[in-house]
């Protein structure tokens, strides 16, 4: 009974230690490491105080005239253990915050997955050293002197040796022309995601579990090999019972399980390399490890695609020269995609499909691509984000096929309109109205000089649109894209994703019209939407809408005026303005004030402590402890709590902010 109630007492003092504890440091603190401590504290207080009452001499006896005294004094003690426990524990979460260490009950669960990770990244780190990468992942590395060149070819090589999920990362890199040298972009550009195929066991195994029934009642043939074959999947040719030719995409056992491992090691890495190294702060690798992890997961589901490729068949002219196959949505699920076959070759396979056409036909044929991108981009809002020559397939009638829908950009309403204001900016070689445009589009800050900005337009316009020597290459696209970067213009995904595709398809234009002007056709097609917005039909429906928005504003806007007027004539017209009209502005405020105050009460009360300690003077209490002395430490421990309070908020607030970043 005595051990029970022992246990009883512990658990409720540990319990209320713990507690108060957590209230004084005024910041979330793990609940294990505060019970740990609490426990520690419940152990050494009985030895503590018996210690403290015989060196100090004091009469701990019930009938002792000075056991209000003594009381204090003990009291003291303790709340002095309390403040040596606040004192640990805020600088635990300086060092090791709260969350860094998983909690036992967590660990053991995590130690097969531990064990996964730390041998995917031993095998990652091998890769990067036996491709001379090793230094860039040094804390201190921004990496060695060696050329630009051979550094990019030795992160292709690593890429390729990581896998599906590490090429597919090279790939993405390899379109963002705004954090990588040009050295980097070519070499990135040139990664191939080809691998042995899959047996068809397991490929068969993962149709039948899709499709819910034998692959033999879905299909009258398909082919065991497949005609392409990736990392993610591959692509069979068959024939539905129904008698339509079709392609069928599966996705390869295990793909889900390795990327979704390596994406939880990308993201890891990203933090980590942001957090540590310079080269990494610089480009942002959280981000854009985050960025890469959200467009690879949608990847990985079919659905996503099939929805990407109605789309953008919703958005293509009917009876034009551009296609997209339709799918057999019933037999579509999350890792199988079934889809009409699409007649002819891929563009960078169809030398002899191109030539029996003449130059002007083959012209024809990729202004009309040219175009309809266009379109996707500046009308309809919904566009192809990756259109190399793989994947477009050109027919012997001439018709041209869209393939592979995971990367498809969307565009709203105002950025579209700003792009075909800029294509017509472009067209008429206007500067001023071009950078309008780039600032209605983009993000502006505050570094941004506007006639600088205006000048380097200009020349870059001159430079491919006017005289004999004029590029005419859609490399003008990325070109733009570098130049607003430099400019300190903040560029919104999706709209990066549009200049990028334009970037990207001019490989495929040049394969079918070698002698195409793709900046004078997209200059033509630019001036033909923003003519066919200014069509009075257009303009009307645009003034009726607009006039919808401000109308309720207009019928209020003559009672505004006139009770403006009438405070104006009497002299009642006031203005007023909150300073800190924001929540957040206020919080942040009152947190500033706040620490302030603390620390200053917390260095009034220290100094006024150790100034009282060492006046070694007033009554004596009981004992060897005079009452200055007893005042002293009282105030140095509320001093003291104070300070590890403000210390705690510090380190806590700038894990926050870090974190937000």
């Amino acid at each position: 009974m005595d051990v029970l109630a022992y246990l009883v007492a512990t658990i409720v003092n540990v319990a209320l230690v713990s507690f108060v504890v957590r209230r004084l440091l005024g910041v979330p603190v793990g609940w294990p490491r505060t019970i740990v401590l609490s426990l520690i504290i419940q152990a050494a207080s009985a030895g503590l105080l018996s210690w403290v009452g015989q060196t100090l001499g004091l009469d701990t006896t019930i009938t002792s005239p000075n056991l209000g005294q003594t009381f204090a004094i003990l009291t003291l003690v303790l709340a002095w253990l309390i403040a040596v426990q606040v004192a640990i524990l805020a600088i635990l979460e300086v060092f090791v915050p709260t969350g860094t260490v998983p909690g036992p009950l967590a660990f053991v669960r995590s130690l097969p997955s531990r064990r996964r990770r730390a041998a995917r990244y031993t095998a990652i780190v091998r890769i990067a050293a036996r491709h001379g990468l090793g230094a860039y992942l040094r804390p201190t590395g921004s990496g060695t002197d060696q050329p630009a060149s051979k550094v990019a070819r030795s992160l292709r090589l690593a890429l390729t040796d990581g896998g599906v999920t590490f090429v597919k990362l090279g790939q993405m890199l390899s379109s963002r022309a705004d954090p990588l040298p040009e050295a980097y972009i070519a070499e990135l550009s040139t990664l191939q995601d080809r691998v042995p195929p899959q047996g068809w066991s397991d490929v068969e195994r993962v149709l039948e579990r899709e499709l819910g029934r034998p692959v033999d009642e879905v299909f009258s043939q398909l082919d065991h090999e497949p005609m392409a074959a990736a990392s993610a999947g591959q692509v069979h040719r068959g024939v539905l019972r129904s008698g339509s030719e079709v392609v069928v995409k599966v996705q390869r056992v295990g793909a889900r399980r390795q990327v979704t491992a390596d994406l939880d090691i990308i993201l890891r890495l990203g933090a980590w390399l942001q957090r540590t190294t310079g080269w990494g702060r610089r480009l942002g690798t959280r981000s854009l490890a985050e960025g890469f992890a959200s467009s690879l997961d949608e990847e990985l589901d079919y659905r996503v695609e099939l929805t990407n490729m109605r789309a953008v068949g919703a958005g293509l002219a009917p009876g034009g020269r551009l296609r997209v196959p339709t799918a057999h949505e019933r037999w579509c699920t999350g890792r199988v995609l079934v889809m009409d076959c699409m007649p002819g070759r891929p563009v960078s396979e169809a030398d002899t499909v191109l030539e029996r056409f003449s130059s002007d036909e083959r012209r024809a044929m990729a202004q009309d691509l040219l175009g309809a991108v266009l379109h996707q981009i500046v009308v309809t809002g919904v566009f192809h984000a990756d259109l190399h020559p793989g994947n477009i397939f050109v027919a012997d009638d001439g018709t041209l096929g869209l393939l592979d829908f995971g990367a498809v950009g969307r565009l709203d309403q105002g950025a579209r309109t700003s792009i075909g204001l800029l294509l017509a900016a472009v067209d008429r070689q206007d500067a001023i109205a071009a950078a309008d445009a780039l600032l209605d589009l983009l993000d502006r800050t505050s570094r941004v000089d506007d006639r600088r900005l205006e000048r380097d337009l200009g020349q870059l316009m001159l430079r491919h649109t006017a005289g004999p020597d004029a590029a005419g290459s859609a490399a003008m696209f990325v070109e733009l894209f570098r130049l607003v970067l430099r400019h300190g213009l903040a560029v919104p995904p999706q709209v990066a994703g549009a200049f990028r595709a334009l970037g990207a398809l001019e490989g495929s234009l040049r394969l079918i019209s070698p002698d195409l002007d793709v900046v004078a056709a997209a200059r033509a097609h630019g001036r033909g939407f923003v003519n066919a917005s200014l069509t009075p039909s257009e303009v009307r429906s645009s003034l009726e809408s607009q006039l919808a928005t401000v109308l309720p504003m207009l019928q209020r806007l003559p009672r505004r005026v006139s009770k403006i007027s009438e405070d104006l004539e009497a002299g009642r017209f006031t203005l007023g303005v909150r300073a800190f009209a924001d929540p957040s502005d206020r919080a942040f405020l009152t947190g500033v004030v706040h620490q302030l105050v603390m620390t200053a009460l917390a260095a009034a009360a220290t100094l006024g402590g150790i100034i009282l300690i060492a006046a070694d003077s007033g009554p004596l209490m009981t004992g060897q402890v005079r009452l200055y002395a007893f005042l002293g430490f009282t105030m140095v421990f509320f001093g003291f709590i104070l300070g590890s309070r403000v210390l705690a908020l510090v380190f806590h607030q700038h894990r926050e902010t870090a974190r937000s970043d």
